[in-house]
């Protein structure tokens, strides 16, 4: 099994900045928001003055409902505090006037989950229903950890989490990434940066129902301001 595609519980860049980064948010410690800020900056300050800043919101399932086909997303630039307010309007908008919610065509884990299963098939290996449908099998198949590392990311952004802070590396299709997940009183995202080549995007997910908290955030802070 290629479990060296991902691993929770990483030292992250944020080890260089907060002796434990796990407890530094915990949501009793008296300085949350002020490492809050320090790490919102650190993990996207750069990426926004270079303009390599994308937001990708989730949203579609609901009531425990995790099929990789029913999650929906929409993806935005985002240079500045604006950006982030007119998606947060847009998404407002649209609830209220009981329309569907902004959607891109493209897929965050179908697509590439049926492409990697084909590709391990392909190989001559043979995958039994469990293994292709339930996530935590995914592993057994090259890609299939990473698929099952942002499938968890995504649930976690979805459902709620009890760490307020979580640090992953995983092997993208184009590159290491880091991944800094924040569940804290203030809000839940998740930052995904580039580890090997600067140059791509830096993206901050997190689920619509996280628009406005995010949104408060990062007003508070002057993030993008």
């Amino acid at each position: 099994m290629p479990f060296n595609e991902a691993k929770e519980h990483a030292l992250g860049r944020l080890h260089a900045i907060f002796s434990d980064p796990y407890s530094a948010f915990d949501n009793s410690v008296t300085e949350r928001q002020l490492h809050l800020n320090v790490a919102i900056e650190a993990l996207l300050g750069q990426a926004m003055a270079d303009n390599r800043m994308t937001i990708d919101v989730i949203h579609g399932w609901e009531n425990g409902e995790c099929e990789p086909a029913e999650l929906q997303h929409s993806s935005h630039s985002f240079a500045s505090l604006d950006d982030l307010r007119q998606i947060a309007r847009h998404y407002r908008n649209a609830i209220e006037a009981q329309e569907p919610l902004p959607r891109d065509t493209t897929s965050l884990i179908a697509e590439q989950l049926a492409d990697a299963i084909a590709a391990a098939q392909a190989d001559g290996q043979a995958l039994d229903e469990e293994t292709r449908t339930i996530p935590a099998r995914w592993p057994a198949f090259v890609k299939g950890l990473t698929l099952y590392t942002y499938f968890k990311m995504y649930h976690r952004l979805t459902y709620g989490e009890d760490e307020p802070y979580r640090s992953i590396r995983c092997e993208a299709s184009d590159g290491l990434r880091e991944i800094h997940e924040f569940h804290v009183e203030e809000g839940e995202f998740a930052v995904v940066l580039p580890v090997e080549d600067e140059t791509l995007e830096t993206v901050l997910t997190l689920h619509e129902s996280q628009l406005e908290p995010v949104l408060q955030i990062f007003e508070k802070f002057q993030i993008g301001g």
